[in-house]
């Protein structure tokens, strides 16, 4: 795919990995629809887009609700009048343990709201936008479009992340399902495990707990949003990618 002129919609596209994959993907001509719940950071991103020569719109909207997502989809085609491309990156964090035991007791639980929360968000909420994202695609004909899905390398099983894994491991599944489905309609489908990226979460832990951090991983250190964006932006010019997870980690897995 030749990014010039394409519609690209980005879930969680107001800072971090989104705001760093709409940069690039202006850097190379790309119009971007971002979706998110942070007005702020939406509006604080067009501008960067703006300034760097290409065309942004902001979307607010909670991708675990479906009607907001089908409305949301149908604005983005009515205001570009086409949709290419789709990266699934919305994504929150509820950590805890599946049980908490001290001196042979369970004291605490991971309830379901956690459990729930985290998987609405990242994995219902990739479902309802590639759902909404290939239907408009489809309908209208184009001659290529692609999915990409943001999983994590949490989707092997990461310790306190029951929820998260879970959720970043059916990304990867349903990535893999809409590659064989969506073929017949030159729709490819992809899904991206990042390790350890800097993101705002990141640089509020302690400097030590940091060095540790970069520490564990093989190249010694943490990667940055443009890592990821560098990715995003293969898979859409790469046309013979499809089905399968690449995984952006630095050499350390989970």
């Amino acid at each position: 795919m030749k990014i010039q002129n394409k519609v690209i919609v980005i879930t969680g596209g107001g800072k971090g990995i989104g705001r760093a994959t709409a940069l690039r993907l202006a850097q190379q001509g790309a119009k971007l629809a971002l979706i998110d719940l942070d007005e702020a950071a939406m509006e604080e991103t067009i501008a960067l887009v703006n300034n760097a020569g290409s065309e942004a719109r902001g979307y607010k909207c909670n991708v675990a609700d479906e009607a907001v997502v089908e409305s949301t989809f149908e604005s983005i085609v009515k205001d570009f009048g086409a949709l290419h491309g789709l990266v699934n990156n919305a994504g929150i964090l509820r950590d805890g343990m599946l049980i908490k035991v001290k001196d042979g007791k369970v004291i605490k639980k991971m309830s379901a709201e956690q459990y729930s929360l985290v998987v609405d968000v990242h994995m219902k909420g990739a479902f309802l936008c590639t759902r909404e994202a290939a239907t408009h695609m489809v309908e209208q004909n184009i001659q290529e479009g692609c999915i990409i899905s943001m999983s994590s390398g949490a989707y092997h099983g990461n310790f306190g992340q029951t929820n998260y894994s879970a959720a970043k491991a059916g990304i990867v599944a349903m990535s893999r399902v809409w590659s064989k489905e969506l073929a017949k309609f030159n729709i490819r489908s992809m899904a991206i495990a990042p390790g350890t990226i800097e993101t705002d979460m990141l640089r509020s832990m302690p400097n030590d707990a940091l060095d540790n951090l970069a520490k564990m991983v093989p190249l010694g250190r943490i990667g940055d949003a443009d890592n990821i964006a560098q990715t995003i932006q293969f898979i859409l010019e790469n046309d013979y990618m499809s089905g399968d997870v690449i995984e952006v980690n630095g050499g350390m897995f989970f």
